[in-house]
């Protein structure tokens, strides 16, 4: 066989040689093919038994861009009929091998390689040890071999082990890699390869060697362990006897671990006691496991350093630090010496023995252990410092208010300063009046109190003898404390002023959170917007002078709240005219009342409501702004002033007419003769009066008869006439006939 495609790639490359030394196109003309070519020149594979397959060849022709499909009427042959057969392209397997598949049009050749096999029918896995398989069996009892059935020959098996694609269903159980198995844990997995289109399967199980691990301490099944810092334990692992099976050590081959190192360390069964706490020791070993728990306490309750604070210290000072061990509340050992000390930052401080040496300007934490308990304390090492000083003398808050600690510096030998606000300590003078809680002034009640700074005691600690120390300094500076503003409450319309003219500030009264209530207008602190006018300050405080006319807006300012008053500031009025000066009303109508100012240049202005109107019987008339109304039958006088200039209107509040009716509507009389008319007058208030006297009366023929103005008719020639009475707007008639 191999020899065989050796006989037809030299035969393939004599031919491809040949078509490259004499070109079909060499003296080709328009319309000539200059050359075929397949579609797809790879090698093409089949399968003996299965579907051929068509190949497709083209032919370039002179002249022309597009190709011609010359696959029905080119000339095919094939190099091996034993392995291929091919009509018009389309080529099957007839046997196992190799063969060249060539096609030939007008002199023009093109070749193919094909290769022909029997199908693959099988994948069949061999393992070299099948059943059941346990957790440390040898890898060399762990190979699976994939054997494959077809190809060259239809019974020929090859091994394609390194080559089939292999998986594992349970990689918790096991897992597969070219063949080799991994046992994980017990349980049940389906191996599976895969290689050319065939599967084969294997169904392992792994089993446990042993049922289960015991961990003893002495022989002993042990469960949990309380023990003391310090302590040390050898612990073994054991695989019990089961099954008429013996038991077997497994301290040295199992995987000892421990939940946390810090507590409890553990080499092949042997444990370290290192500090207080709580550890899970685990031994491990071919899928079985033990463990328990080891609970390590340290003899003492607690340690505790003297002094436990963090301290500041400065360069050539020492601490000295006493490390005690406590078991109950009352009970201490001082264990200063035992202890071991150590130090974060060497440059910067030193400690033998709890003795602290400042070295250099710098922070470090000192630390003492003691069977298995530790504490620390943090210090930092300042230069040398001349005094302490706050940067503000005094501060003020309201009550209710928080503020935070002012800053405190050091000054050093050089001038410079160095902040200690976190090492100082504070107390209050007052703190009914300001406490410090949480690093803040918390302002309780008003009144003035006096805060303290110093740095803390510290009488453990040694200052070389000459050096200048702050230890003793004390700064200190006053909280006062006031009531908060709720509200300042001033005029409700704007400040009127007269150009050229000093005024008096608003009045403005502070309402307290309290709820209490005072004139606080000498305590305002005014500032005034525009050049319009300026703000003087005399003997009784702030005056206002208005310069030249305009607007300007008047800020007034007391502890936490402003006002905003605007201000209008004009010329000198000259005269006022109100219109109208008097005024009949109706109950329940109105009237607008305006009010007409002339300055001095003779321009004018409506004053509307800044006359301020006030009636002087609200029962009977109302004034709101401009517009009066009636209440009340009765008499009002109205009074304001504007500019210093008193202004009044009187007004009249009387019923409302409804109706005028007459005695008689229809009168006969004789000429020369005399008849009286009687009218009613009926009011909305259900009131009657005769107001024939107050009527206005007219005849239509006064030449027949005349009417006097208390409504007297007097008769004075034959004929008719109409005589027309008028009040309050209304009209009433009498029909008079004069005749003998």
């Amino acid at each position: 066989m191999i020899r065989q495609k050796r006989v037809m790639r030299t035969l393939a490359l004599l031919l491809m040689i040949a078509a490259i030394a004499f070109p079909a196109n060499a003296f080709a003309a328009t319309g000539d093919v200059s050359s075929i070519a397949f579609d797809d020149a790879t090698k093409k594979e089949l399968v003996i038994g299965q579907a051929a397959k068509q190949l497709k060849v083209y032919a370039t022709v002179e002249g022309s861009t597009s190709k011609k499909d010359i696959t029905a009427t080119a000339a095919w042959t094939s190099s091996n009929p034993n392995v291929a057969l091919v009509t018009k392209g389309l080529v099957s397997a007839a046997g196992s091998g190799s063969a060249i598949i060539t096609a030939t049009y007008e002199g023009a050749v093109a070749t193919v390689e094909v290769s022909a096999s029997y199908p693959y029918t099988k994948l069949a896995l061999k393992p070299v040890k099948s059943g059941t398989y346990k957790l440390g069996d040898p890898a060399s009892d762990l190979k699976i071999a994939a054997k494959l059935t077809g190809g060259e020959d239809k019974d020929k098996v090859t091994d394609v082990t390194s080559l089939a694609t292999w998986t594992s269903s349970n990689p918790a159980v096991l897992t597969v890699e070219a063949g080799q198995l991994k046992l994980v844990g017990k349980g049940t997995s389906v191996v599976t390869a895969k290689y050319a289109g065939q599967t084969g399967t294997f169904t392992a199980t792994v089993d446990l060697p042993y049922s289960s691990l015991e961990i003893r301490d002495l022989g002993k099944a042990a469960s949990d362990l309380e023990l003391l810092v310090g302590d040390e334990l050898k612990l073994s692992a054991v695989a019990p006897a089961a099954g008429g099976s013996t038991e077997k050590d497994l301290t040295a081959d199992a995987a000892w671990t421990t939940s946390n190192e810090a507590v409890v360390s553990v080499d092949k069964g042997v444990l370290t006691v290192k500090t207080a706490g709580k550890a899970t020791v685990t031994a491990q070993y071919l899928g079985v496991t033990g463990s328990l728990d080891v609970y390590v306490r340290s003899p003492y309750e607690a340690l505790v350093l003297v002094p436990s604070e963090p301290t500041p210290l400065f360069l050539g000072e020492t601490l000295d630090v006493k490390a005690e061990v406590r078991d109950r509340a009352n009970s201490s050992l001082d264990v200063s010496a035992d202890s071991k000390w150590s130090s974060s930052n060497l440059l910067t401080a030193t400690v033998d023995n709890g003795k602290v040496s400042a070295k250099s300007i710098g922070t470090s934490t000192i630390k003492a252990d003691y069977v298995g308990i530790s504490k620390e304390i943090k210090l930092t090492v300042y230069p040398t410092l001349k005094s302490l000083e706050a940067p503000k003398a005094d501060t003020e808050l309201y009550r209710g208010e928080t503020e935070a600690l002012p800053k405190i510096s050091g000054v050093k030998l050089d001038g410079s300063k160095l902040d200690l606000s976190g090492d100082v300590k504070w107390t209050s003078g007052d703190n009914a009046i300001a406490s410090i809680e949480n690093g803040k002034i918390v302002a309780k009640s008003s009144g003035t109190a006096t805060l303290s700074a110093a740095l803390p005691a510290a009488p453990s600690v040694v200052t070389p003898a000459g050096d200048v120390s702050v230890r003793k300094e004390t700064v200190q500076f006053k909280v006062t404390v006031n009531e908060k503003v709720l509200l300042l409450m001033g005029p409700d319309e704007a400040f009127n002023l007269i150009v050229g003219e000093t005024s008096p500030m608003p009045t403005v009264n502070a309402v307290w959170e309290d709820g209490q209530e005072k004139d606080a207008s000498a305590l305002v602190k005014w500032t005034v917007s525009g050049t319009n006018a300026v703000i003087k300050t005399t003997d009784k405080g702030q005056e206002i002078k208005a310069l030249v006319k305009g607007s300007v807006s008047l800020k007034g300012t007391y502890l936490n709240k402003s006002i905003t008053v605007p201000v209008k500031i004009e010329p000198k009025i000259t005269k006022i005219v109100v219109d109208p000066t008097s005024i009949q009303l109706n109950i329940k109508s109105s009237k607008s009342i305006k009010a007409t100012a002339f300055y001095a240049d003779g321009s004018k202005v409506s004053l509307g409501s800044k006359v301020g109107w006030v009636s002087s019987n609200p029962l009977v008339a109302s004034i709101a702004t401009t517009s009066v109304k009636g209440l009340a039958e009765g008499k009002a006088t109205l009074t304001g002033s504007y500019q210093g200039m008193p202004l009044s209107v009187e007004v009249t509040v009387v019923p409302k007419l409804t109706k005028l009716t007459v005695a008689e509507k229809t009168l006969k009389l004789a000429p020369k003769a005399t008849a009286k008319i009687s009218v009613t007058a009926l009011y909305d208030t259900g009131a009657t009066a005769e107001v024939s006297g107050q009527t206005t009366w007219t005849s239509s023929k006064p030449n027949v008869a005349t009417v006097s103005a208390a409504g007297q008719i007097t008769t004075l020639a034959e004929g008719k006439t109409m005589i027309r009475g008028k009040f309050g707007g209304k009209l009433v008639t009498v029909s008079v006939t004069v005749k003998n």
